[in-house]
């Protein structure tokens, strides 16, 4: 399974959050409160619950004994609303906001893996009201009726996300899932180093000029599918192993060209210069801008990602557990985590951009969310469109995965 990009993560720094709330400030122009993609053609959908693919989108399966709350009814009040997340992954203002307004308390609990997660799910007498899964676990979760089906008459903000990801491949129709966050794998590098980049971007990463300034994720299916991109190939979550044997000779090549580290810290060390170059997640690069010294140009800062966008992409979604007990106030969560203004306030917190249409490179650099030489790591309908996920393999395949990342691992210690 792909590693999340705040799988591992400590909590941000004060400074950070500091920073990112007066961007938040700047981009308000004091209308926020503080406290289009195209469609694309398709096959018919199976009714598999995993291995989805976007040439192979899938109807998750209903359970007769896991029915979708009624509408029009009240939102529960009062004691608490319990979220299940990763670390630092919502704004304190958004949810202090929605708290107030709905006279309750929301309780976050934290989880590192979706593995940790599924398992708090599963632990006999845990209550969520919310939970944030990976297109990749879906099948998973959804067999094992661990989530119930969403109400759509509660979730009119749904016309807020990318038309792609109103009815995703991984969830026709949105019956389990909203989105969340975007992002993609590009790399990050200090622009006051490296003052161009080569034809094919990613040899950079072989590139002795940085040696032991060279950075990789600290994820399987990312660096080897880098390694796959850097060859031309296009198919990254193949199962064969001569793919992944060469994948894997790639990456293990890294060691002697670059002393090469891993790493999922990218923010912090391209923002205080550990590192020159770091394969990294867009949202790493945006976070890097609060890690420069105080008064430091995001000048330094760089991003690349393919030109024709055939890079990897990624998103996120938001679920209700089958377990919750306030679930009309959930829904209604959801749809204040899909409203334009709420999104903007939690992409401000997190550095990580909401899969909505109001997000655009213009407007946020317009609003200051990045600085101009960052825009290209700004998420969009064509990225997602255009770009490759990294989806859900078999057990076989996933092991043919680990044992090559096993091996370069091993020399990298």
């Amino acid at each position: 399974m792909t590693r999340h990009p705040l799988e591992g993560r400590s909590p941000q720094t004060t400074r950070r959050q500091a920073l990112q709330l007066g961007v938040l400030a700047a981009a308000a122009g004091g209308g926020l409160v503080g406290a289009c993609g195209r469609e694309r053609e398709r096959p018919a959908p199976t009714q598999q619950t995993d291995l989805s693919r976007p040439f192979r989108p899938v109807r998750l399966p209903l359970h007769a004994d896991v029915p979708a709350i009624a509408g029009g009814l009240a939102a529960e009040k009062g004691g608490l609303l319990k979220v299940l997340n990763y670390p630092e992954y919502l704004a304190p203002d958004v949810i202090k906001k929605f708290a107030d307004e709905h006279g309750v308390k929301v309780e976050i609990t934290t989880f590192t893996t979706q593995d940790e997660a599924i398992a708090k799910l599963r632990n006999t007498g845990a209550t969520f009201d919310i939970y944030f899964p990976t297109p990749d676990i879906l099948g998973r979760v959804v067999a094992g009726k661990l989530l119930q089906p969403l109400n759509p008459t509660y979730l009119t903000n749904l016309r807020n996300a990318w038309p792609a990801l109103r009815d995703p491949f991984y969830d026709l129709g949105s019956q389990y899932t909203v989105p969340y966050n975007s992002y993609t794998t590009g790399i990050g590098y200090r622009a006051d180093r490296v003052t161009t980049l080569p034809a094919v971007a990613y040899d950079i990463l072989w590139n002795s000029a940085y040696r032991g300034k060279t950075y990789v994720l600290d994820d399987d299916r990312e660096v080897l599918a880098m390694a796959m991109l850097r060859a031309g190939l296009v198919d990254l979550n193949t199962e064969d192993p001569n793919v992944l044997k060469a994948a894997g000779a790639s990456v293990g090549g890294l060691i002697d060209a670059v002393n090469v580290k891993v790493g999922i810290t990218a923010y912090q060390a391209l923002g205080e210069g550990q590192a020159t170059v770091h394969q990294c997640w867009s949202g790493d690069i945006i976070n890097a801008q609060y890690y420069l010294p105080e008064g430091g140009s995001t000048d330094v800062l760089g991003f690349w990602y393919p030109s024709n966008l055939s890079g990897v992409v990624g998103t996120d979604t938001i679920a209700i557990p089958r377990s919750a007990q306030k679930p009309v106030l959930a829904h209604v969560f959801l749809n204040h985590l899909l409203s334009n203004e709420a999104a903007l306030e939690n992409f401000a917190f997190t550095g990580y951009q909401p899969a909505l249409s109001i997000v655009t490179p213009e407007k946020m650099v317009a609003d200051e969310f990045v600085t101009e030489n960052l825009k290209s790591a700004i998420v969009t309908p064509d990225h997602y469109d255009k770009g490759i996920q990294l989806l859900q393999l078999s057990p076989a395949g996933e092991a043919l995965w680990e044992d090559q990342w096993a091996k370069f691992k091993a020399g990298t210690l």
